[in-house]
């Protein structure tokens, strides 16, 4: 258990961004299961720029590393590049 004032407040700091980070993964993984889901092409393409924005603005925030971000919309427009 923290000692100090400044300890505890980093300690209240870390629990509300673990949090913050928690949802937003929360909002990413739930965005990549609708773009999986969808099956005509035209709503996939719509679906991706959503997907893709989100993912660089979690990378660009530091809830998820850029390459992993990276990964993420390459698969995602593979998936959509093979779609009918």
């Amino acid at each position: 258990m923290a000692n100090h004032p400044s300890a505890e407040k980093r300690a209240r700091a870390s629990k509300r961004r673990a949090a913050r980070n928690a949802a937003a993964k929360s909002r990413m993984r739930s965005a990549i299961k609708k773009l999986r889901g969808t099956k005509d092409k035209m709503e996939a393409g719509a679906e991706l720029k959503k997907t893709v924005k989100l993912l660089d603005q979690l990378a660009a925030k530091g809830v998820i590393h850029k390459n992993n971000a990276a990964n993420q919309k390459s698969k995602l427009t593979k998936l959509v590049s093979a779609k009918k």
